[in-house]
This record gives structure tokens, sequence and C-alpha cells, in this order.
């Protein structure tokens, strides 16, 4: 009996990268594209539907980050897994990406071979590393580096109100596109300022910048 091809769930937010992906996939025999998001919430809302074998997502996503729909995606379907697709390698991206569960990360420079080779791997159950990345984890085992990563301060929610935030929504924005009434984002946002010890929205765009919570 010929097995049933990998079920694919791809989240990317620009246009052309997302069709050129798909159009690659498309000739893969054993792998099949079943839905396309381009933001956060629309990857978890697909995931839900449609429930993949394995969700491809970038980790910069607009509205919820890649890795906080991650998070929710593996939170109520631990069945499906995740490959996070970024253009960065640095330690705190990594970190993130397999705190929140994702099982394999490729950077969007490699083939669409590596991309292929993650989740056949992942599907697999196995994790998937490539090569940049597979060589920062060596080295901290290598060097004895047990350090805790640095603890998160924000709620799941607060996180997402921040996203917004640095996106440039306001109050009244946020609320429409969360469902929470504005003056619950106004106190997400106060509790955000005061747990951060931030002041100012230029203060909190910058936070959000370098902890890779928006792009």
């Amino acid at each position: 009996m010929e097995e049933r091809p990998i079920r694919i769930l791809l989240a990317e937010d620009h246009q052309v990268v997302r069709e050129g992906l798909v159009r690659l996939l498309a000739d893969i025999d054993d792998i099949r594209v079943v839905a396309e998001a381009a933001d956060g919430i629309e990857a978890v809302e697909l995931a839900e539907r449609h429930g993949p074998d394995i969700v491809v997502i970038d980790v910069g996503l607009p509205g919820l980050n890649g890795l906080e729909a991650t998070r929710r995606i593996v939170r109520t379907r631990p069945d499906i897994r995740v490959v996070a697709l970024t253009m960065h390698d640095d330690a705190t991206t990594v970190d993130r990406a397999l705190r929140a569960g994702a099982r394999g990360f490729v950077m969007k420079g490699h083939s669409i071979a590596s991309l292929c080779e993650a989740i056949r791997v992942v599907h697999r159950g196995e994790v998937y590393l490539c090569p940049e990345v597979s060589d920062y984890v060596l080295q901290g085992y290598l060097h004895g580096d047990k350090a805790e990563p640095e603890p998160d301060p924000l709620t799941d929610r607060e996180r997402e109100v921040l996203q917004l935030v640095a996106e440039g929504y306001t109050s009244e924005e946020i609320a429409e596109r969360t469902g929470l009434k504005p003056k619950t984002v106004r106190n997400y946002r106060t509790s955000i300022m005061d747990k951060l010890d931030i002041r100012t929205t230029a203060g909190l765009v910058r936070y959000a910048l370098r902890h890779r919570i928006a792009t």
C-alpha cells in the first residue's frame, strides 16, 4: 500500500515566498501542502481546522509571531509537529523556538531539499536542526554551557499585545483583533510596562524587536 503524503500547513506572511514554496513542494511526491496561512493567528486556526502532520512556520509572522503560534499549536494539538523557518540563527531565536515546541529549525537561505529533509525527519518523530544550529547546540554542550535562559516575565497574552503594540496598532485596534475590550488591552499594556520597567512606547518597541517578539 502506498503511504499517504505528509500533510503540511505552510505559514509565511510574504506572499511571493509562500507561493514559491508551495510550487516547489508541489513537485515533491511525499509532501502535500493542505493549507496556507499569512499570519500567526490564521496559522493557529488552520492547524486546528486541518490537523496537518507538520506546520512549517516563519518565526517572524505578523499579528502573532511564529513562536507564539507554535506554542499555542503544540499546546492544543500535541499530535502536530512544527518546523520553524527563519532568517536568524542567533542563540535567542534558537532557544525560544525549541522552548516553544518546534521540532525542526531551518534557515530560509537553505535549499528546498533541506526543508524537505527537515519535514521528513520531524515527521518520523525526530528533531532536525540545520548545520549552523547543530553546531551552536553542540558547542554549547561541549563547553558545558548549562546557563538557564533568561526567564520571560510576560504571559502569552501580554506577548501578543506587545507584538501588536510594536507593530503600531492602537489599543482599540488591538481589542478588535484579539476580541478583548479596549480597557482590558490598556490594562495589559500597563502590566507589560510595569513588568519590564519600560515607560514609553518606543521602549516597548525596542524590547519587542530585541527579543524577537516583533520583527
